[in-house]
């Protein structure tokens, strides 16, 4: 197990460019078992969640091409299903999230798909109940085997249906969007998730030949067809890097430019980062963050405190509500910070407490920070890395106390953030990445 040794109390100063988006890379790279043909996907990030995948898809058979850095070809003309029921291929994707997006390409593909209960984060409940859903709307059968302890679903042929999702999962779209492709007929699906990168999935699909309609909105129409072919595509910037990149100049006093950040995907980040009182220029579709001596958290026009929530798209991502906390500690003024989606998230928050923050966590998904300013630097720490977004937190909050941090378990960061060490010190933090500590 690894750490990071952090010596706090330095800026930074460049420029920074974005990894390619994991989340969007996670749905992509599913998709390629939607055809035997080629298909090439560019801006690939280097981290352990997309790698695990791609070897998962290595062992089923999936022929796979490194053509540089970040751009690989995928194959999927020999695809073993056997490998489905292996208790290794059981293991490996209950050990990573992101193998519940092969179900929907498998299903209908092949008629056959294996579901163990993923894991991932410790983030509390992440429902999988509009997954199996959908696709189960869409003709398969699913039954629980407890030798497997998982999910086996079975469909002769998938057939269209209209569908409205309990919940707009970005994943369970993504998931039914995936199957649907291929069913006979029509597929109509209303409350559909419509974040950035699922649009992204969407286009792929077109381009390999499917036909969606609604694409952005909250109502997809898709009519199946017989087979799909290969295509190339390009990941978006990753916008919760973008995210943590604001936060992390802010709080550490650096002047930073942040490159090709694709600001229409962005949505309402800036907007919200703007709100705690942090300058965000948009140059082009850079943005730059000067350096801050202080930044004052705005109130609601009736002198009421600030409350920063996550919402569906075009609503704040839940994974960058870690980052606003944290970065709420070094400003003026007070935020009550609102994780809707997932009770165990502010867990962290006892780390920052430690630290010196001043911060009541109301209830699992409620937290108010009471901003001091940079007048009271946090205090260096030692700490575990429970996930991956509270783990870049902590590195942030790492990077502006007073002394030398130490996080452990930075595997979890890994999962998110390429090389975010190295990175980091080319623009002058100090992190050390040791193991065994």
């Amino acid at each position: 197990m690894a750490s990071y040794v952090i010596e706090g109390g330095y800026s930074m100063n460049g420029t920074i460019i974005p990894q390619g988006a994991k989340n969007e890379a996670l749905q992509v790279i599913s998709a390629v078992l939607l055809t035997p043909e080629p298909v090439t996907i560019a801006n690939i990030p280097n981290i352990l969640d997309v790698n695990n995948l791609i070897e998962l898809l290595r062992h089923l058979g999936v022929k796979i091409t490194r053509v540089n850095d970040d751009t690989y070809t995928f194959q999927a003309d020999d695809v073993n299903v056997d490998y489905l029921r292996s208790p290794e291929f059981i293991k490996k994707s209950r050990s990573l999230r992101g193998s519940v997006l092969l179900v929907g390409p498998l299903i209908a593909r092949f008629g056959y798909a294996i579901f163990p209960k993923p894991g991932g984060d410790k983030i509390g409940r992440r429902r999988l109940d509009t997954h199996l859903i959908g696709i189960q709307a869409l003709g398969a059968a699913c039954e629980y085997q407890i030798d497997l302890q998982s999910y086996e679903l079975k469909a002769d042929h998938l057939k269209g249906v209209y569908m409205l999702l309990d919940e707009a999962s970005v994943t369970g779209t993504a998931n039914i969007v995936m199957a649907a492709v291929r069913a006979e007929g029509m597929t109509t699906i209303y409350n559909a998730a419509c974040e950035p990168y699922l649009q992204q999935l969407c286009k792929l699909l077109v381009a390999m030949g499917a036909q969606i309609e609604g694409i952005g909105s909250n109502l997809l129409k898709i009519t199946g067809v017989s087979s799909l072919h290969g295509a190339t595509h390009q990941l978006l910037p990753d916008m919760i890097e973008v995210g943590s990149f604001i936060g992390m100049a802010a709080i550490t006093g650096s002047e930073l430019t942040i490159k090709d950040v694709s600001v229409p995907d962005l949505g309402i980040i800036p907007a919200q980062f703007r709100r705690l009182g942090i300058t965000v220029d948009q140059r082009g579709d850079d943005l730059y963050i000067p350096s801050h001596d202080h930044y004052e958290i705005e109130t609601f026009m009736d002198g009421s405190i600030m409350t920063i929530a996550d919402a569906p798209w075009p609503g704040l991502t839940p994974d960058l509500l870690s980052v606003f906390l944290v970065v709420a500690t070094q400003a003026t003024g007070s935020v009550l910070i609102h994780q809707k989606m997932f009770e165990s998230r502010l867990f962290f928050v006892d780390k920052l407490i430690d630290m010196g923050a001043q911060i009541i966590l109301c209830d699992p998904h409620r937290a108010t920070v009471i901003g001091l300013g940079k007048k009271h630097t946090l205090k260096a720490s030692t700490m575990v890395s429970p996930d991956i977004r509270a783990g870049i937190a902590l590195l942030i909050a790492a990077m502006t106390a007073n002394g030398t941090s130490v996080i452990h378990n930075i595997e979890q960061i890994d999962r998110g953030y390429q090389n975010i060490d190295t990175r980091l010190n080319a623009l002058g933090a100090r992190i050390s990445r040791v193991a065994n500590i």
